[in-house]
């Protein structure tokens, strides 16, 4: 029989398909790096999961094909991760990649590329809870969107050559000099 946390590191697994390790370990938010660490190795030796990219990634078995999109979306969880509970966070509807729960409010994390625009006229509220994550490759993108009509948020992912990225939030202000939106970082 396997432990919770073991259960979920399978569960997260089976729904976003391979992962960074690094993702993983930070899954794992509630134990200590020695302890997660632990876990994987558990798993690994009762062949539950298996190393996929020379051990970068970490998946079902050694087939299986990170999604980046997915990876991306999943960076952007973590930043909310502790207030998020382990089995409150699911695959999404597409365009969308992950659907979680933060204190009662649903959010859903959107990863666009370049030319992608157009994809957020698929998006379409189940209430007037969700709110949406709209990930772009830069932010400039943000003020060539049609937005549904719910509450967005921006973010950028940006690798600086560490293992993990810096993952950045901004807001939509009005500028003083007209109706055109400007992008500002977000603080909270």
């Amino acid at each position: 029989m396997l432990l919770n946390d073991e259960q979920y590191v399978i569960k997260w697994l089976s729904q976003y398909g391979a992962l960074p390790k690094t993702q993983v370990l930070r899954l794992l938010r509630d134990k200590s790096p020695d302890t997660a660490e632990k876990i994987i190795r558990n798993l690994k030796r009762e062949q539950r999961i298996a190393d996929v990219g020379d051990g970068y990634y970490l998946g079902l078995d050694h087939l299986c094909k990170p999604d980046q999109r997915v990876i991306l979306a999943v960076w952007v969880l973590l930043k909310f991760i502790d207030y998020v509970d382990p089995m409150a966070h699911y695959p999404a509807t597409y365009p969308a990649q992950i659907f979680f729960l933060k204190e009662n409010v649903g959010y859903e994390v959107v990863v666009l590329y370049d030319g992608e625009q157009h994809l957020t006229k698929l998006l379409q509220p189940q209430d007037e809870e969700t709110k949406y994550i709209l990930v772009l490759p830069h932010i400039r993108m943000a003020s060539q969107l049609i937005l549904p009509n719910a509450p967005c948020l921006f973010s950028t992912v940006e690798f600086h050559g560490e293992e993990e990225p810096e993952v950045l939030f901004y807001s939509e202000e009005v500028s003083q000099r007209g109706n055109s939106p400007i992008f500002c970082p977000d603080a909270g």
